[in-house]
């Protein structure tokens, strides 16, 4: 009867037991114990295999344009006319954001870990939240999204998860993971979500509290399967994991009527003879006085605020801000449409009183910048419908706007 050959490792020359793990190649055998002590050495001389998607991050944040909180400022400078204690808190969030992100992964045996500061943005319509964090995104070059707060609602109702809003991330960095997982996302219209009581209600509030409920854990950070194609979960759908740890949140919103909480808070501290002055105080801009606490009081939960802790407001546009806002920045209404017919060989010019009137007529409105295209577009609309560029070879043609043509259009 022959008997069962012995297998013995190449390397150490003991017999390998049944229980035993060994590699078999061309001229030997190595056992699992010569390999594990292998595996040590090489450790030891080399260090630890680095994670590739770790390592993938690393080389994507080392490579971001990050400048001091003065120069973002400064960038912000020539987009967003005004609001300078916004820009200087969002600037210095910001920079801190990825200052943090640059030192964890260059540094990652450091012991202190700093959390990501998310910010909110407070203002009425048109004073040009969106356009800082679309500035911002723009200048560092990472991922960008915007993302409507009212359309998310609890999930297993009618409406959008709260998981699509990195889904528009993910497209926004075509798919890819380590880009999207270093982006920004813009939550605009955040106040639609508030609790309508002061109390918790005791049926299911489907776009309000219940929504607040679940953005905590994309907002603190924490890895979400997320459908990459949109639309609802199910079992068989390939989902990707996103890790939101280092994903930047911005909300916006206008929050109409906070100014009451605000108002009332500081009533509550008046005491004796400083009453009057209090009452008094900053009327017109209240959005000043702006604190958490505020947020908590309309129908921010309490949660909610604690993952925001930057929070800071834009100022109401004032009649010097919205003529600044029409002729100053970059990409200013008057630069646009002069470029436009430009195109044509057309001088455009507008006069000083034909500008005042167009930002009167929007003041009127109350919708901020959005109103002064809306009424550059009705004076412009017949005019350039009507006008024909000159030939080739011929000189250029110069158009004013007068206020009286900016009156009889409007």
């Amino acid at each position: 009867m022959a008997t069962k050959q012995k297998i013995v490792c190449s390397f150490c020359g003991q017999e390998i037991s049944k229980d035993k793990e060994y590699i078999r190649g061309l001229h030997g055998i190595i056992c699992e114990d010569c390999l594990a002590a292998a595996n040590r050495i090489i450790i030891d001389l080399k260090g630890a295999p680095k994670d590739s998607e770790t390592s993938g991050k690393a080389a994507l944040v080392e490579k971001l344009h990050v400048q001091s909180p003065k120069n973002i400022k400064a960038h912000l400078d020539q987009y967003v006319i005004g609001q300078d204690k916004a820009k200087r808190t969002i600037a210095v969030a910001v920079y801190n954001h990825y200052k943090r992100l640059r030192h964890r992964f260059l540094h990652p045996e450091e012991d202190v870990e700093i959390d990501k500061s998310n910010i909110i943005v407070v203002g009425e319509t048109g004073t040009g939240k969106t356009l800082l964090a679309q500035t911002i995104a723009k200048m560092l070059d990472v991922p960008f999204c915007i993302v409507d707060a009212t359309v998310l609602t609890q999930a297993g109702y009618v409406g959008e998860d709260v998981e699509s809003i990195l889904t528009r991330l993910l497209q926004a960095a075509n798919y890819n993971q380590e880009r999207a997982e270093i982006g920004i996302v813009f939550v605009d219209e955040i106040d639609k979500i508030a609790r309508k009581g002061d109390n918790p209600s005791i049926t299911r509030d489907v776009s309000g509290e219940g929504v607040q409920q679940a953005l905590l854990k994309l907002l603190e950070g924490d890895i979400v399967n997320v459908p990459p194609k949109g639309g609802r979960k199910h079992p068989e759908q390939d989902f990707v994991h996103v890790n939101t740890r280092d994903i930047l949140f911005i909300a916006g919103g206008a929050f109409d009527g906070i100014e009451r909480h605000i108002a009332s808070r500081l009533n509550t501290h008046a005491i004796g003879f400083s009453n009057q002055n209090n009452s008094v105080a900053q009327r017109e801009n209240l959005l000043q006085h702006l604190t958490a606490q505020d947020l908590r009081a309309f129908g921010l939960i309490p949660e909610l605020c604690g993952r925001f802790p930057v929070v800071t407001h834009l100022n109401p546009l004032d009649k010097e801000a919205l003529k600044n806002i029409l002729t100053q920045p970059k990409n200013a209404l008057v630069k646009q449409y002069t470029k436009l017919m430009a195109m044509d060989n057309i001088d455009l010019v507008f006069d000083e009183d034909a500008l005042d009137y167009i930002v009167e007529r929007a003041m009127e409105l109350k919708t901020g910048a959005r109103g002064l295209r809306s009424i550059v577009e009705t004076i412009m609309t017949d005019f350039m419908y009507e006008c024909e560029a000159p030939q080739k070879g011929k000189a250029h043609k110069e158009v004013r706007v007068t206020k009286e043509y900016a009156q009889q259009r409007v």
